[in-house]
């Protein structure tokens, strides 16, 4: 009894924990001063705004995204006051619902920032930010450039005139009674700090805030100004004055300026965002779920892929050129090295056979998630439509996750390559040791979300790479590499408080790797080898918690009958399924034909020619009936088909005849004469 109890508390701790994380995110609506919007909320926010915007978009997954976040909350919180002139917003990638929205707006890497005008009329994906790094008083100043971008008709109403004022203009303030101060900070141009100050006090009554340049020198004396930035006061009865403060900072003259008699914060109501529908998944409770950390789980494999193909991949409207290469070698060596359930290998198998046969040089990625979703209803693919982290849980949702099963599944297919040597036959990828390595670092190079940590898996590769020569360094390169990033975010704000980023193996896990030479630790590669074949091996992998394709489709048609509206924020990638929901219906009767077609013949090799179908479909945008009888598009191809095919055997038929005529013409004449 008291084992077992021991062997509860763990449990019910996890289980607090993970209750406590629940709600946890990133940025928390109504805790931190910035916006945080979602799919069913950003158009709306954005469109016909009175006030500009500059939204983060960012993954929850993303490591760089989750070290910026102070920075960002930060940035919020100095210019809350700004909020009726420009906004600031976040909008997170990583959340399944906002998938689709994140690809409207072309987001391929995070973090990424967008400035936004007011008063937009149509959509657009905004403006990205050129800022030389992203540092707060970087991000601050383009938030006032883009602020002085505006038309004179497209201005926010609540932004004053940020433009310097002529040496005329503050001279004719003086000594003319007012309903207000009216403060003056004199500056250089390339300064920001007048500009600052007179967003701060945008939000105050009874004070007017201008700047005015230093370049009249001679005025300048005249009101005793002999550094700049200083600020110069005018009093409502027309009195005026040099303004003595300690030191020329923002900070200084803005908490001068509001401290004034009779200056006071006006009462504004709050901008209000607009109302989400109720999400039924953010009251959702999940339960954490106890794992064997000395094995790998295939629900984290499966949970990794379905993340890369359904959302990663989404970021990209078109594939062409070195990314499509990249897609198409990544498809490959997944297909013929993961070791998978039979469903799930069958899918990437007839992906890539359909990548293969396809005479193409750019693919949608619309057509991709057709296939991977299986619209062609061909029997036996199955991938899992949503995320379940296992191994790779975090205490917070925003924590590992992605990132942890991406290095699983590449170490899994260069442990596979050493132990299946023979699986990359007769695909052009065969005899190089480097492949997974060089397929993972091109992948990364064009998918991986987090540009950051893109760039420092390059400078790794560039290093040493080259100089792997066998598939068993191929596996030993990854794990020193995968140390090398464990040591180097050891103590981010992106490590897990309850999974610490150490090096791995542990001794508990595989005491033999580890050693001691002259007092040092050393790690025995021999062993680590050995263990890393037999942790990622398919015999180690266990399938708990993995979902059955059964269990999907139930899930599938639940959803259908509480209405698709609903059913989006209920599964994963819902939101990308019901905006092609209308796509589907037109092409209904394509697929009906289609599915015939596959059902009946080969899978694999009819579903690649039926997905070239299907793109050329998509990229014409052609109707589904012709002429209102109900034909297709591609039953009007097979009757052009059919037709030329005819044709030429009725002009074959008609030259064989013809000729045969002749001969026997010849030989008539001759037998007579």
């Amino acid at each position: 009894m008291a084992a077992r109890g021991r062997r509860a508390l763990p449990a019910l701790l996890a289980v607090a924990a993970a209750l406590g994380a629940a709600a946890a995110r990133l940025y928390r609506a109504g805790s931190d001063p910035l916006a945080v919007l979602a799919a069913g909320s950003v158009r709306q926010a954005l469109l016909n705004a009175s006030a500009a915007w500059v939204v983060q978009f960012y993954s929850s997954s993303c490591g760089h995204c989750i070290a910026f976040a102070p920075t960002w909350r930060a940035l919020a919180g100095d210019v809350r006051d700004w909020e009726s002139a420009i906004r600031v917003g976040v909008l997170d990638c990583g959340e399944e619902e906002n998938y689709e929205t994140c690809k409207e707006y072309g987001i391929h890497y995070y973090p990424t920032f967008r400035f936004f005008k007011a008063f937009t009329k149509q959509f657009t994906t905004g403006e990205n930010y050129k800022g030389a790094d992203r540092e707060l008083q970087t991000v601050r100043q383009m938030m006032i450039d883009f602020l002085q971008n505006h038309s004179q008709e497209s201005r926010p109403p609540a932004c004053p005139p940020l433009n310097p004022v002529s040496s005329s203009d503050v001279a004719s303030l003086f000594d003319k009674n007012s309903h207000h101060y009216t403060a003056i900070v004199f500056e250089s141009n390339n300064s920001y700090v007048g500009r600052e100050v007179i967003l701060d006090l945008i939000q105050y009554e009874n004070i007017v805030v201008k700047r005015a340049l230093n370049s009249d020198k001679p005025f300048l004396e005249k009101l005793g100004i002999t550094s700049v930035p200083s600020c110069y006061l005018v009093h409502p009865n027309g009195s005026h004055g040099l303004i003595n403060i300690l030191k020329p900072l923002r900070s200084f003259f803005s908490s001068y300026l509001k401290s004034l008699p009779g200056v006071r914060k006006k009462l504004l109501l709050p901008l209000q965002l607009p109302v989400q529908e109720n999400k039924e998944e953010s009251t959702e409770i999940k339960v954490w779920k106890e794992f064997d950390k000395s094995k790998l789980y295939m629900a984290d494999l499966e949970s990794g892929l379905h993340y890369l193909l359904r959302v990663e991949l989404a970021t990209h409207k078109t594939l062409e050129g070195a990314e499509l290469k990249t897609f198409k070698d990544f498809v490959t060596v997944s297909a013929k090295l993961f070791p998978g359930r039979q469903p799930v290998v069958k899918l990437l198998e007839t992906l890539q056979e359909w990548l293969v046969s396809l005479p193409l040089d750019k693919i949608p990625y619309d057509a991709i998630l057709d296939l991977v979703n299986n619209k062609m209803r061909i029997s036996g693919i199955f991938l899992p439509k949503k995320v379940q982290w296992v191994g790779c849980q975090g205490s917070r949702p925003e924590l590992r996750g992605y990132t942890c099963s991406l290095w699983k599944l590449f170490h899994t297919l260069t442990v596979q390559a050493v132990l299946r040597p023979k699986a990359l036959i007769n695909t052009g990828l065969e005899g190089d040791p480097q492949i997974v390595l060089q397929v993972m670092r091109r992948y990364i190079h064009h998918f991986f979300g987090c540009k950051a940590c893109a760039q420092h898996f390059e400078e790794m590769a560039k290093e040493s790479m080259d100089s792997v020569e066998t598939l068993d360094q191929a596996v030993l390169w990854l794990w020193e590499k995968h140390n090398v990033v464990n040591n180097r975010l050891a103590g981010d704000l992106t490590e897990d408080p309850k999974f610490p980023k150490v090096q791995w193996p542990t001794p508990d896990i595989c005491p033999a790797c580890h050693e001691e030479i002259k007092g040092l630790h050393s790690w025995n590669e021999v062993q680590v080898l050995q263990f890393l074949k037999y942790h990622y091996n398919s015999e180690n992998i266990l399938y708990k918690y993995t979902e059955s394709q059964t269990d999907a489709s139930e899930a599938e048609q639940g959803d259908t009958g509480e209405g698709k509206d609903k059913s989006l924020l209920k599964k994963p990638s819902g939101n990308r399924e019901n905006k092609i929901q209308d796509k589907e219906n037109m092409l209904d009767s394509e697929s009906k034909v289609l599915d015939q077609r596959i059902a009946n013949r080969a899978p694999v090799k009819d579903s690649g020619k039926g997905a070239v179908e299907s793109v050329n479909l998509k990229e014409t945008k052609q109707a589904m009936s012709f002429l209102g009888i109900g034909f297709s598009n591609i039953d009007m191809s097979l009757c052009v088909i059919l037709y030329v095919a005819s044709s030429l055997f009725l002009m074959i038929m008609y030259f064989f005849f013809r000729m045969r005529s002749k001969r026997w013409k010849v030989k008539y004449y001759r037998s007579s004469v």
